[in-house]
């Protein structure tokens, strides 16, 4: 083999081992399936719902396999950094906080959060109204984020909980009296079943986007700007060929595309 021949096949092997994360034939995806109607499982192990449709057609635009990593969604963003995924697509709101420790995509979506609490018990989403009463809230989220900065401080009991379901199950218990999370996830998650028939949503949408963010997008480890370059086209290109308001349409019933 002459000289030239071994600079070629050293430039070739360092260009691979070097290629970015978009470039792989498989991209590792992190995800919490405990809330529907984001993401959830079927009885049979199926992961279903809004972010998996999504991820679907991202990975299609971007010709790449794409393969889910659970975990808790407390610690989806360490396990991001620790490389265990290349991205989290799990109902994340991109945060300031978070910003800090992760980049994020372009936002993709922007639900609201409300508060939901038996029919007729008149509580509203204040703290006057709330101080009397026990609000579950998911662990890591950005809505715990929100209750523990306006209204734990004037007397509101906040529990933290590691799954979505535990609180619905505590709620229909009676050792909580409310809770907070994504609108679209009190809806077909609780207020739909039967367990929630005696529920509703209460109260106007929280509003703080210095803890609720701007939306919701995927989270990518900080330097990775070859891979966000790439989810960003893909997500803009679905924006624009309507695939994403469509899906809001179908998990939502309404028309929550980020703008």
């Amino acid at each position: 083999m002459n000289i030239k021949t071994l600079i070629a096949a050293g430039l070739l092997a360092a260009s691979t081992f070097g290629a970015p994360a978009f470039a792989q034939d498989v991209l590792k995806v992190g995800v919490e399936a405990l809330y529907p109607p984001f993401e959830s499982k079927t009885p049979d192990g199926k992961l279903v719902g809004f972010d998996v449709e999504l991820n679907d057609a991202v990975c299609a635009k971007l010709q790449v396999k794409c393969e889910w990593v659970e975990t808790s969604f407390d610690g989806l963003i360490p396990a991001l950094n620790a490389r265990k995924f290349d991205y989290i697509n799990s109902a994340m709101n991109i945060t300031e906080p978070r910003q800090k420790v992760i980049d994020f995509t372009v936002p993709i979506y922007d639900v609201p959060s409300q508060l939901i609490a038996k029919k007729g018990s008149g509580l509203q989403a204040t703290p006057e109204s709330l101080k009397a009463t026990v609000v579950g809230v998911l662990q890591g989220s950005a809505q715990e984020a929100f209750v523990k900065k306006h209204w734990a401080p004037k007397g509101v009991k906040i529990v933290s909980y590691a799954s979505q379901d535990q609180i619905y199950q505590d709620l229909q218990s009676n050792r909580i009296q409310a809770a907070v999370q994504k609108t679209p996830s009190a809806v077909s998650a609780f207020l739909e079943k039967p367990a929630g028939k005696d529920y509703e949503i209460t109260g106007a949408p929280l509003d703080d986007t210095s803890v609720l963010g701007v939306g919701t997008g995927f989270g990518i480890r900080k330097g990775n700007d070859e891979l966000k370059k790439r989810l960003d086209g893909a997500i803009d290109a679905l924006k624009k060929d309507g695939t994403i308001s469509k899906l809001t349409q179908k998990y939502f019933n309404a028309d929550w595309v980020a703008k």
